[in-house]
């Protein structure tokens, strides 16, 4: 029999990658106990210290003794011993227990679990026997051994190792063991808040599985906690509980003197700039959740005294003095530096229960949510019983103009005479003025020549001279551009904002995408420095959404990466659903149809948006070209989204053998971008005269570039001369190759077939050995694709797809599909299908990322 650890314990990690933190600790203790020695296994609650030790037993050759600690048998001489060798062992005599232990344990290993129970009897054993045997023990921090044994036992130990936490990629790979359900967002999040513990992952993913909306349940782990605080002295746990109540680091001057207890039993990390952080953060959260409700309220008190003026409102009010915390959040947001800082303390301070807000307070905090992006939660602290006066009403109307109840925003400005002041009686008009451009714009430019009238050209007030920029706007009146780009850059915030997204909107709208993502992106980064988070988030959609669109420009997988890691997130419906749009049809166009329909589904968004058209396009991608055609609710107009969803109409009527369906209705569409005319143009004249597809290729360039890749796709199928249609295609292949426009790519190779122009490669015909297209069918067989998918972006028909699976299906032996795609991945090494889900989070940055 060997008596030597057999091997590199790394050999045993499962997984090519690279070797994790807890393996390279296991090779540390494994290299320890090479020969007798002791090694100490330590670390916090839920840690892992016993999934490790029982690792290193696993990879020992030789036997193994394994045995515990238990808080109930303290008492017990020798208990953890005896329990590891299963006999009865003398305890009057130190010499004669060690020699006791050393004659059975011999060349073996000895295991002890939770040294933090052992007797004084064991403890002043495993001194003597860790010079003759292998001794390896899990020790829990904190712990109350006596600093004497803790002494000898560290001058003895061969390795005194801190059992190192999961790293991000661990955690979450035990998270969707735990719970295979759970979305990567709520991954993250369990990720996050767990901290690196095993046992917090396990319980919080578990818990998000069953309670997706309930609070965190700590019976579970509440007794790990609970015996582990016990351990620590009253400020010790006091600083923790804080640092629960905190939910960020802390300095460890606000902590107290615990602080240093708690790093020294691994509890808190100490950061570079000088403060702590919980280890876990979900720990911390339960040793503040532990504390009686008295303990709790007098926490909460002391932390309202120590922390920022701007947190400490919502301590006051967490200790039960709603009085105090309305005061002290008025307070905090006059000093405020930020208007997304002051919306949020103004609207706590109108939620306080059991306090009415002074009048001027509930306006101030409805001006604040206004600026940010907020007005649904401006039109609530304006609504009570209480009259505020006419320039609450004013204010409470443009809210509701910024949710779209024009009729209550009517009502709401009504009174307000011409003899009021002109402040009041310009912000009545330019809510009018608004209402009737939302409802009729060419009643809305009657309308302003009345408002000129009465303020003139140029009023001062900013809010009006920006109602004048959006009818001239809407209406497109030469200079409009210049006009919304200065209110947009003026120093009033609420029309500030909202000039500038009207300016990226219609320029989305006109399909001048370049300019729509500048303007987008440096109105991002402008209200993330104010941290108006609602309107950053808009801006910084609508940028994602037109670098999608447009193809050019940024990295596609860059985008998709950056519109999956905001559609993670708390959002407006505007931002939810121009981010859920750039994902989605990046992730379409890539092939990944699938996740990209399942992604559209979670969302809803108004008829002629960007969601509708999207949806549409991914139905057509996918060969349901009845779906993409279905009849909409939303006017023909013209903007680019409705081109866009008129030729989606026109491929969806080619692929269904309806030639008529989408046709224009000879309306007027001067108005219209130049691109989206041409080609339906085309449309029409493609039996006759395909060359015209040829200019609108021409039109679509740099401008949106899968639209390029489907008017040189159309010339090419409608063109009856090989020497024509050739080219087209040729293009468009090309094209489709170079920007990853996977189904489209498929769609040029087949027409490209149909002139004899082959790219497939060629394998073995015969025998038992995979052909490149037998490799690449059941590569998509194995990502769940159905044939209709595999033929769509391979570009064959589906009875190829089907010929080639029971080819591969003969040659592997396999009885299914989904068999001989599982054994073409294990036998050929071919690379694991992508899902869509597999996304890198985004790190914030200063340059217009989401910062909260």
């Amino acid at each position: 029999m060997r008596h030597a650890l057999g091997g590199d314990p790394d050999d045993r990690v499962p997984g090519d990658g690279p070797v994790d933190a807890s393996a390279r600790a296991l090779a540390a203790a494994s290299a320890a106990l090479t020969g007798p020695g002791l090694v100490v296994i330590h670390g916090g609650p839920g840690s892992g210290r016993s999934t490790l030790l029982r690792r290193l037993g696993a990879t020992f050759h030789g036997p193994v003794f394994s045995g515990n600690a238990l808080a109930t048998l303290q008492a017990v001489p020798a208990f953890g011993l005896s329990h590891a060798l299963r006999v009865r062992l003398p305890t009057d005599d130190p010499a004669l227990l060690a020699e006791a232990v050393r004659s059975r344990v011999r060349a073996g290993l000895l295991l002890l679990d939770d040294l933090q129970w052992a007797d004084p009897v064991t403890l002043a054993a495993l001194v003597p026997l860790a010079a003759h045997c292998r001794v390896a023990v899990a020790l829990r921090t904190p712990h109350r051994l006596p600093p004497a044994a803790v002494t000898a036992m560290r001058g003895a130990a061969t390795g005194w190792l801190a059992v190192p936490p999961l790293d991000p990629d661990a955690a979450a790979t035990l998270a969707r063991t735990t719970a295979p359900g759970l979305d990567p967002a709520t991954v993250a999040d369990v990720v996050r808040r767990a901290g690196g513990t095993p046992l917090a992952v396990t319980v919080l993913a578990r818990h998000a599985a069953d309670h997706p909306s309930g609070a965190a349940d700590v019976d579970q782990i509440g007794y790990v906690v609970a015996t582990a605080l016990a351990d620590l002295t009253r400020p010790a746990r006091t600083a923790l509980a804080a640092l629960g109540l905190l939910g960020r680091p802390a300095s460890t001057g606000l902590l107290g003197p615990g602080a240093d207890e708690l790093a020294a039993a691994g509890l808190v990390e100490r950061t570079g700039d000088g403060t702590v952080a919980p280890a876990s953060p979900y720990l911390a959260e339960v040793a503040a959740g532990m504390l009686d409700p008295d303990g709790r309220r007098a926490l909460h008190e002391r932390l309202a005294e120590l922390v920022p003026a701007a947190e400490s409102p919502r301590h006051l009010a967490a200790a039960g003095r709603p009085t105090a915390a309305y005061v002290a959040a008025v307070t905090a947001a006059d000093d405020a530096t930020t208007v997304g800082a002051r919306a949020d303390l103004l609207l706590f301070a109108c939620g306080l229960p059991e306090v009415d807000p002074e009048p001027g307070v509930r306006v101030a905090a409805a001006h604040a949510a206004l600026a940010c992006g907020r007005p649904r939660a401006a039109a609530r602290v304006l609504t009570g019983s209480a009259p505020l006066g006419v320039a609450a009403s004013v204010l409470r109307a443009e809210a509701l103009v910024r949710v779209g109840d024009l009729a209550a925003a009517r009502t709401a400005v009504a009174p307000v005479p011409d003899s009021a002041a002109p402040e009041l009686v310009a912000s009545r008009d330019r809510v009018m003025l608004l209402a009737a451009l939302a409802d009729d714009p060419v009643a809305a430019s009657r309308a302003l020549a009345g408002v000129v009238a009465r303020h003139g050209s140029e009023p001062a007030h900013p809010g009006l001279r920006a109602a004048y920029a959006a009818v001239a706007a809407v209406t497109r009146q030469p200079g409009w551009e210049h006009s919304l780009g200065t209110a947009a850059d003026g120093d009033d915030p609420l029309a500030a904002r909202w000039s500038g997204w009207l300016l990226v909107e219609t320029l989305i709208a006109d399909a001048r995408l370049p300019e729509a993502m500048r303007a987008a992106t440096r109105y991002a980064r402008a209200c993330g420095t104010d941290l108006a988070y609602s309107w950053q988030t808009r801006f910084l959609g609508a940028s994602l959404w037109c670098a999608a669109l447009s193809g050019t420009g940024r990295e596609p997988d860059e985008v998709l990466r950056r519109a999956g890691d905001l559609t993670d997130r708390t959002l407006p419906t505007l931002a939810r659903q121009y981010a859920v749009a750039a994902a989605s049809l990046l992730e379409a166009d890539a092939g990944l149809l699938a996740p990209a329909r399942a992604r559209l589904a979670t969302v809803s968004g108004a008829p002629g948006g960007p969601l509708d058209w999207v949806t549409r396009e991914a139905a057509w991608l996918d060969g349901q070209p009845e779906r993409a055609a279905a009849p909409g609710h939303a006017p023909p107009g013209p903007t680019l989204l409705d081109g866009l969803r008129r030729i989606t109409a026109r491929w969806a009527a080619h692929d269904s053998s309806h030639p008529t369906a989408g046709r224009t209705d000879g309306t007027p569409t001067t108005r219209t971008p130049a691109a989206v005319r041409q080609t339906l143009a085309a449309w029409d004249s493609a039996d006759d005269d395909p060359a015209g597809f040829s200019g609108a290729a021409t039109a679509w360039h740099d401008l949106v570039v899968r639209e390029e890749v489907r008017c040189l796709l159309a010339h090419g199928l409608h063109e009856h001369d090989p020497e024509r249609a050739v080219p087209a295609l040729l293009a468009a292949e090309r094209l489709a190759e170079e920007t990853g426009l996977v189904v489209l790519l498929g769609r040029a190779r087949r027409g490209l077939r149909r002139h004899s122009v082959r790219r497939d490669r060629r394998g073995p015909r015969t025998g038992t050995s995979l052909t490149h297209r037998e490799r690449d069918v059941l590569r998509l067989v194995a990502a769940g694709e159905p044939s209709r998918r595999i033929a769509g972006q391979l570009g064959v028909s589906g009875e190829t797809v089907e010929t080639h699976i029971r080819s591969g299906m003969r040659k592997l032996g396999a009885r299914t599909r989904t068999e001989a795609a599982a054994l073409a991945l294990t036998l050929t090494g071919l690379p694991a299908p992508r899902t869509g889900d597999e996304r890198v989070p985004a790190a914030p940055t200063p340059t217009g990322e989401v910062g909260r």
